[in-house]
């Protein structure tokens, strides 16, 4: 049995760390759920159903990963799949650093009632673009998700030593 190269390793190295990265920013989000609910969804929806559409929303993310999984194939073959992996990984980061920075929905009731002059009621409807933008952000990963899966496979793959392709 061949030993591994420089090059195999870093390869095998970096396309681990790099979906290790990703399904951690992907999972995440189930350990938050009772947060995420609370913090996204009106105060005065059920605690249950906030938590119900909380994992609707990451059940947004799991359905886009086809998608994903589409549309990265179709670019990696034709412009490379290391580009492809390296976008993908670059889809995965933008949404996790945005999540980051997302206004809540009580924090978007607030900045209409006070910057906007808005009333309560008019104030609350503006605090639900809090989950649409979480739902954009969740798509947003299952696809990077969804893309950089089976590059990774691909990718790797095509780099194993000759003969040994089927144990990588």
């Amino acid at each position: 049995m061949k030993h591994l190269g420089k090059k195999e390793i870093r390869t095998l190295g970096l396309s681990s760390l790099g979906g290790t990265l990703e399904f951690y920013d992907f999972i995440i989000f189930v350990f938050f759920t009772s947060i995420i609910a609370k913090h996204f969804f009106p105060n005065t929806l059920s605690p249950i159903w906030s938590e119900i559409n909380t994992y609707g929303i990451f059940a947004a993310g799991y359905l886009a990963r086809p998608l994903g999984g589409i549309v990265m194939a179709h670019f990696g073959d034709r412009f490379g799949r290391k580009n492809m992996f390296m976008l993908s990984i670059l889809l995965m980061v933008i949404p996790t650093f945005a999540l980051a920075l997302m206004p809540t929905f009580n924090d978007l009731v607030g900045f209409g009632v006070d910057s906007m002059g808005l009333s309560l009621k008019n104030a609350h409807y503006l605090g639900y673009i809090a989950p649409v933008f979480l739902v954009f952000v969740r798509i947003c990963q299952g696809v990077a998700v969804g893309g950089e899966l089976p590059g990774a496979w691909v990718f790797v793959h095509e780099h194993a030593p000759q003969g040994q392709k089927n144990t990588y």
